[in-house]
């Protein structure tokens, strides 16, 4: 038996839920109660959520659990000293602490992913690691476990979250079957800039803007920082300074971005060989397009079309 108690707090999002149906489904699935879950909060009772309506809790107190989730919100708010005190306890009692979204603020304002690796929302991904410098923020993943500390994005991961917790317990067999009857993926292929505005950019000017449409109708030239500034009518140097102002990434790592990204489409149509998807994108070789998926994705292109492939077959 696992025992996981699942945090809320005031206006916390429904969406992290999914969680606990995934661990639901997986004792419907081994046919025993292989996972109990409590609700817990601070002061205990009911709790209103950020639609409305509440939900019945246990307050903190010094039960033991296999597995602490902290739930997530739509904003960040403040932690409370008990909070705060509860998640620094919870990593020494239990054997890992969890927490999707922005959920990760609470472990950071403990001082529990001081040192670690860590996710959370994009959106959210730079005030974290602008509050938290110490913490070493990986803003593309789907989720990340550091030592017993696991985190994930937005709130629809903590699926892919409860599901990489269930094949640890069991088996990914039973994390596989898990997947089938919630008709998700049993792991998803790419990370998070498949479903952000990271690939968008969103630069404040129209020349910046041109560079970048440039750039995308031409992924199999050397996009070099002139060419890209050519495109967008300034100076190399004015290019590159204006670039990085607007959109927070330097040409370089933008282009290899976008290449990723076009490259995993392809993937995920089928219709290619690996050594036509990396000339098609720009890559050149097989090799290059294989250290740009881990740098960017944490995946060899391998494992994305072996993964989109198992997701269709499961759909």
């Amino acid at each position: 038996m696992h025992k996981i108690g699942f945090v809320v707090f005031p206006g916390f999002q429904l969406m992290g839920f999914s969680a606990v149906t995934a661990f639901e489904v997986a004792n419907l699935t081994l046919g025993e109660p292989a996972y109990e879950i409590e609700l817990l909060s601070e002061p205990g009772g009911e709790i209103k959520s950020s639609a409305g309506f509440g939900v019945a809790t246990k307050a903190f107190d010094d039960t033991a659990y296999d597995t602490v989730i902290f739930g997530a919100g739509t904003t960040i708010e403040p932690m409370t000293p008990g909070l705060i005190a509860f998640a620094q306890r919870s990593v020494q009692t239990s054997r890992r602490v969890a927490a999707p979204c922005t959920g990760a603020f609470v472990l950071a304002e403990s001082g529990l992913l001081d040192g670690r690796r860590a996710t959370t929302h994009w959106v959210f991904a730079r005030q974290l690691q602008e509050r938290f410098p110490a913490v070493k923020v990986e803003e593309d993943r789907i989720f990340i476990v550091d030592g017993s500390v696991w985190t994930s994005a937005g709130m629809t991961a903590s699926i892919d979250l409860a599901l990489a917790m269930i094949e640890k317990d069991h088996s990914q067999d039973v994390a596989r079957s898990v997947a089938r009857k919630l008709v998700v993926y049993h792991r998803r292929a790419g990370g998070q800039s498949q479903f952000s505005a990271l690939l968008d950019l969103e630069p404040k000017s129209d020349r910046i803007q041109r560079s970048i449409e440039y750039a995308k109708a031409h992924l199999r030239s050397m996009l070099s920082v002139d060419e890209l500034a050519d495109a967008a009518s300034l100076s190399a140097r004015q290019f590159s300074r204006a670039f990085r102002a607007e959109t927070g990434q330097s040409p370089a790592k933008a282009v290899e971005n976008l290449r990723v990204e076009a490259a995993r489409l392809m993937m995920e149509q089928g219709r290619h060989s690996l050594d036509v998807i990396a000339e098609e994108t720009g890559f050149a070789d097989r090799d290059r397009m294989r250290r740009a998926f881990l740098r960017t994705l944490g995946q060899p292109p391998q494992t994305i079309r072996r993964n989109a492939r198992e997701g269709a077959t499961i759909q």
